[in-house]
């Protein structure tokens, strides 16, 4: 497992925090108190993008991290809704860091893979800025192994590499185990995953019938919709019941314990909506709970079709 650093040379904290609600669902009071929960918590990875709330979470999270900009290690993405040009990338970046307040950011992520620029354009762009003191480190978010591999090749050519991967993964959402973490295992790449709860799924306030994105919003519905997900939903409430640790703490805490998991990024709308969460930093599950947890989900099917060989 990759490690990653701030500035003044502390390692990434076993949890970060994704601002994505920052300037939207999260107010500003309510931001600042869940950064200060973070910060007092130890929590030191902040994530956002520059396409969150319209340029609002970057510009909130940078007036939070001033003081303390050193200390913490700062994400963010370039757009996801225009090619990765050299002139795109730059501008973006330009922009990301006037909101953020920074000279140099600390992670910065392309948001989905472009087929429609030269991987050699991207990156080539992505190396140079990382030698002008632009950015620390090339992250790249939402990428299929294959994806990252070749990304990767041609990092080499630049002399750099990619350092962290963003992936989605929960309990109901488990792909990436089939090739996204072994590979970055074998590349080195550190992994931050964001959405260890499933959009909400597996909080457990699905299971008595409550109202939520899960519900509302369309593209979470689908995500999240097949009857098997609310079947573990409800083993894992059931589960938190019986071992008297909340679901969201076993939730958050299975993904950390992956052992190509470098930090796994939390977020919430709120700081009381936040604190089962935090609670997840210190949680060690015990190899039978673990093992519990695991069985609640189906295991992803091989790379390969030769199953008989797994």
């Amino acid at each position: 497992m990759k490690r990653l650093k701030t500035k003044n040379g502390t390692a990434v904290s076993r949890l970060g925090f994704g601002a994505m609600q920052f300037g939207g669902t999260a107010d500003e009071n309510n931001a600042r108190e869940m950064f200060e929960a973070c910060i007092g918590a130890g929590i030191n990875l902040f994530d956002t993008a520059f396409s969150y709330t319209g340029g609002e979470s970057e510009r909130i999270l940078g007036a939070f991290v001033a003081p303390v900009a050193d200390d913490v290690l700062i994400a963010t993405k370039a757009p996801n809704d225009r090619p990765a040009s050299a002139a795109n990338l730059r501008a973006s970046h330009d922009e990301s860091r006037k909101r953020l307040g920074v000279d140099t950011i600390d992670l910065y992520y392309l948001h989905r893979f472009d087929d429609a620029t030269e991987l050699e354009e991207t990156f080539g762009t992505l190396a140079e800025m990382q030698s002008e003191g632009m950015i620390r480190h090339i992250g790249v978010s939402n990428f299929a192994a294959w994806q990252i591999m070749k990304a990767q090749a041609v990092c080499a050519k630049f002399g750099t590499q990619i350092d962290v991967c963003q992936p989605m993964y929960n309990l109901v959402k488990r792909q990436v185990e089939v090739e996204i973490l072994p590979a970055c295992i074998d590349q080195d790449i550190a992994v931050c995953p964001f959405s260890p709860l499933g959009g909400g799924l597996l909080t457990g306030k699905y299971v008595d019938g409550a109202a939520g994105r899960l519900k509302d919003d369309r593209t979470y519905a689908a995500r999240y919709g097949q009857a098997w997900m609310h079947e573990t939903a409800r083993g894992l409430s059931a589960l938190a019941e019986s071992s008297s640790i909340p679901a969201i703490e076993l939730a958050v805490a299975w993904v950390a314990r992956h052992p190509a998991v470098t930090s796994t990024l939390i977020s919430a709308r709120n700081v009381s909506q936040l604190q089962p969460s935090l609670d997840a930093l210190n949680l060690e599950l015990s190899d039978d709970l673990f093992a519990k947890i695991t069985k609640l989900s189906p295991t992803p099917a091989p790379a390969t079709d030769r199953s008989e060989d797994t």
